[in-house]
């Protein structure tokens, strides 16, 4: 995402631009990956960080929790628990969403490469067949 993130949103664009900064900014941290690798029900895991990301957004474009859950298709108790931290997804988009302000709304997003991504799978595999050739002479 090429370009600053919109904090204060002042329209359904600038909403849309913040929630999938949310999003993708919550999706791509370290901690997130390993707690979706990690989850049992990973969809619906996956889809309260949406709601929550989607509530954020719209929260900070000043939109009432009975808007933002009309919007969103989801109860008002829900959102306010999102938006109040309550829920694990709440606080993560949340702590994203203080990241984006720290960087003054710059988004930076890992950049995974097939490329890069053959050349450690060919490092682990050589460090496997090694370990596999000292344990034969154990």
């Amino acid at each position: 995402m090429g370009e600053n993130i919109p904090l204060k949103p002042m329209g359904k664009e600038d909403i849309r631009k913040l929630e999938l900064a949310l999003i993708m900014g919550t999706l791509f941290r370290e901690d997130v990956l390993d707690k979706i690798r990690e989850a049992e029900d990973r969809l619906t895991w996956l889809d309260s960080l949406i709601i929550a990301a989607g509530a954020l957004a719209r929260e900070r474009a000043n939109y009432t929790a009975e808007k933002i859950a009309e919007e969103l298709g989801r109860s008002e108790a829900t959102i306010r628990n999102h938006l109040s931290g309550k829920t694990e997804a709440g606080k993560l988009v949340r702590d994203t969403f203080e990241r984006l302000k720290v960087k003054g709304g710059t988004l930076e997003l890992p950049t995974i490469t097939t490329q890069a991504l053959a050349e450690e799978m060919k490092s682990l595999k050589e460090k496997l067949t090694l370990a596999e050739e000292k344990a034969q002479r154990l």
